[in-house]
């Protein structure tokens, strides 16, 4: 896999499968700009992309925020002057009955998963419809494809951005355009590790694989998407969840 001269941006990539997408597309000849609220961790891992002979650049990004999106787009063109690859990997969700739930705390996750993905298109493709060129990936997961138990809002966050994405896919194909989707299963982050420990042992018990996907298997999956091997493909959704759902 190769992204050659291709300028990309991945999301949430201070930590966990945005750090280990943007290492992944470094890797294969991409410059990367590196998208996050953590400054901290997000310079710190710039640096050691750049130091393994990649090309990174953090910019301190909140997908929530229009400003922040247009200040990142700004300097991006006017830096590169274009952008090839956007891989929207921020996401955030916390497990919580529905029924005991405050409708006033469900902007968080709406925000941020879905609107925040739908913001960052709405900057760049524009441009990438003219250029006749783009790759987005977007990283939904298996809750917005079968539901998942405690996670009613940031399951339903997470089904509207894939309806988003096939939808974005339908209007981008024309351009070369593609739009594809990622859905990872428990995965070992931050946001798992938050998790409680009964609540990840059973999720462990009811994958085919018995384990919990590193985020390393979910960066490549995305670099898929992101490359020319997967050029004949727009609106898709694969799962990476170790077998944990295996759907059509």
């Amino acid at each position: 896999m190769n992204l050659g001269d291709k300028i990309t941006l991945v999301t949430g990539a201070a930590s966990g499968i945005g750090l280990e997408t943007a290492k992944a597309f470094a890797e294969v000849g991409g410059t990367v700009y590196m998208g996050d609220l953590n400054e901290e961790n997000g310079e710190k891992a710039a640096e050691e992309i750049r130091t393994t002979g990649g090309k990174a650049a953090f910019i301190r990004l909140d997908i929530t925020d229009d400003a922040s999106i247009a200040a990142l787009r700004e300097q991006i063109i006017d830096e590169s002057g274009r952008l090839d690859v956007l891989a929207n990997v921020a996401g955030w969700g916390h497990t919580e009955f529905f029924v005991e739930s405050n409708p006033a705390e469900w902007d968080k996750e709406i925000d941020i998963n879905l609107k925040g993905p739908m913001k960052m298109c709405h900057a760049f493709v524009p441009g990438m419809f003219e250029q006749k060129y783009g790759r987005i990936v977007n990283v939904s997961s298996d809750a917005g494809r079968v539901g998942s138990l405690a996670e009613s809002v940031y399951a339903g966050a997470k089904g509207g951005q894939l309806a988003f994405s096939k939808a974005l896919a339908r209007e981008g194909a024309r351009y070369n355009v593609a739009v594809n989707c990622i859905c990872p299963g428990p995965t070992e982050t931050p946001l798992l590790a938050d998790t409680a420990e009964n609540i990840q042992e059973a999720l462990k018990k009811a994958i085919p694989m018995r384990r919990f996907g590193q985020p390393r298997e979910i960066a490549d999956a995305i670099l898929f998407f992101a490359c020319e091997r997967s050029s004949y493909c727009t609106g898709q959704v694969l799962s990476v969840s170790g077998g944990l759902t295996m759907v059509d």
